[in-house]
């Protein structure tokens, strides 16, 4: 049990920084700036607020926002309070909000004022909510109101193996599961990142595209608010390259996080040659596969940055391995090795290690993997059987220790008793100059069980390719039975909030 004294969160990191350094930038949006003087005086406030209306250590917070400062200043005073904050992603219509609601226990939702209607209707299914408060008027109001004594009523010392957020997985194999991660979970992992790739100065000038919902947008917070340093947010809607490439000049972003789509959108801008982007030392990308054409275009596209990828998964907190700068020509196409305080095994079905070279599930032991799934002891018990966490991820490693992912456990097709991996089949593919993006699933078959199905965005939509030059193409660079027996072209891959390509959705609608 931690002793009194020992604790530490996300919102001590604030106040401690409000004492040394107030007038240091902290949050940085398309609306406005807040010092690490202001953020803590605002949530002081708006802990004085949530007490006021009976939230207590251990109670859940849910918060509903499009990306700002003020969300942010939401999880912080929750946190400040001891109770546990739950992200919720603001694309969920009210039925679906109502399950997490419910699910949770949510005692209190915060809501931006465009998800207040959603929010309202899934509260009629929610009775564990007592308090809801919309930002914008009525949550100024509220803080404006706080009273100037006593702002940290309600507040307690958190313990580090207290629950910090239950963030909810995407569900695409069944109802959303809230991952509890604890302060210590998060605060560690913030800790190993750091150390991994050398950032530790306050001059860090951090920016994520990811939604502040998902857990790479949370991830990403939490080193510079460590060293005291600028955290920027770009708003939440359609990814605008040029607008992003902007905000990288104009606030001096020294390190950068954005899905693979996003950075080949940025890669491709006519102008970008023109910008000074020198400031920017370091490019990471993760929360989806990267094609190797695309890694070569960013190493050369920004030849003064380390590019990095980060793989893991939300029940990690996130990120397991990283792949740094200096590997990134070298190991091109690996995830990388281990974060530090990251222990790996890759494993079969019955816990067995595999011999390099060969594919297995990778299986996980640290300080930074969840506590638990909310409320589900059976699949708690069930992910960590054997006492590792198993990520359901299938990689090889190589002759030096470095990870390749092959494909999701789950989305792994055996045709003729063959595996084939979809990650591989789809390096392949975007090869191909006409390929701008490919996701390949398992169809139905009769005689071979199942067999791979290429969903094909093309480069050029006036100029798609035809099946028989993707034909062509794969007896060229795939095994027979790897080769894609159908092609579908389209003119986008269904993605969830997170980036990822939601193959549930195409195996449904290509079944046949």
């Amino acid at each position: 049990m931690t002793l009194p004294g020992h604790g530490m969160t996300m919102s001590d990191l604030v106040a401690r920084h409000a004492r040394l350094r107030p007038d240091a930038a902290a949050l940085v949006d398309a609306r406005a700036r807040r010092t690490y003087g202001e953020l803590d005086g605002r949530v002081r406030r708006a802990a004085a607020v949530l007490a006021a209306h009976g939230v207590r250590a251990g109670d859940r917070v849910a918060v509903l926002g499009l990306n700002g400062i003020e969300v942010v200043e939401c999880w912080l005073a929750a946190l400040r309070l001891g109770a546990i904050v739950v992200p919720v992603n603001f694309r969920l219509v009210a039925r679906e909000i109502a399950y997490v609601l419910r699910d949770s226990g949510a005692r209190a939702v915060i809501a931006d004022p465009a998800l207040a209607p959603a929010v309202a209707e899934a509260r009629g299914s929610a009775p564990s909510v007592s308090y809801a408060l919309t930002l914008g008027g009525d949550y100024e109001a509220a803080l404006a109101a706080a009273p100037e004594a006593g702002l940290e009523r309600g507040a307690r010392e958190a313990r580090d193996e207290d629950p910090a957020f239950i963030m909810y997985t995407s569900g695409t194999t069944g109802a959303p599961k809230g991952a509890v991660l604890t302060h210590r979970n998060l605060l560690l992992h913030a800790f190993s990142s750091m150390a991994t790739q050398g950032t530790t100065q306050p001059y860090e000038v951090s920016m994520s595209t990811a939604p502040l919902f998902h857990i790479a947008g949370l991830s990403t917070l939490l080193p510079p608010l460590l060293v005291g340093g600028t955290n920027v947010i770009p708003p939440s809607g359609g990814f605008d390259p040029a607008a992003t490439v902007r905000t990288l000049v104009d606030e001096g972003v020294t390190s950068c996080f954005m899905i693979p789509a996003q950075w080949q959108a940025v890669c491709a801008l006519p102008e970008l040659g023109g910008h000074d982007l020198t400031r920017l030392r370091r490019i990471s990308w993760g929360a989806a596969p990267a094609a190797t054409p695309l890694l070569e275009t960013m190493i050369r596209t920004f030849p003064q940055a380390d590019v990095c990828s980060a793989f893991g998964q939300t029940e990690c907190s996130p990120v397991t391995t990283l792949l740094r700068g200096p590997d990134a020509l070298r190991k091109i196409g690996s995830v990388g090795t281990p974060l530090l305080n990251v222990e790996v095994r890759v494993v079969d079905d019955e816990m067995n290690d595999v011999p390099r070279g060969e594919v297995g599930e990778i299986v996980y032991r640290s300080p930074m993997v969840m506590k638990e799934y909310w409320n589900r002891p059976e699949e708690t018990a069930e992910a960590f059987r054997g006492g590792w966490f198993h990520s359901g991820d299938l990689v090889r490693q190589d002759e030096e220790g470095y990870f390749y992912v092959l494909d999701r456990k789950k989305d792994m097709i055996i045709s003729g008793g063959e595996n084939i991996y979809c990650a591989e089949v789809e390096n392949a593919l975007l090869a191909h100059p006409k390929v701008a993006e490919a996701a390949v699933v398992g169809v139905p078959d009769p005689k071979w069980g199942e067999t791979p199905l290429a969903v094909i965005v093309p480069r050029d939509p006036a100029e798609p390719p035809a099946a028989a030059e993707i034909e062509t193409f794969s007896r060229a660079h795939l095994a027979a039975y790897k080769r894609p027996r159908h092609v579908r072209i389209v003119d986008a891959l269904p993605r969830n909030p997170g980036g990822k390509v939601m193959k549930a959705q195409l195996r449904d609608r290509y079944a046949t």
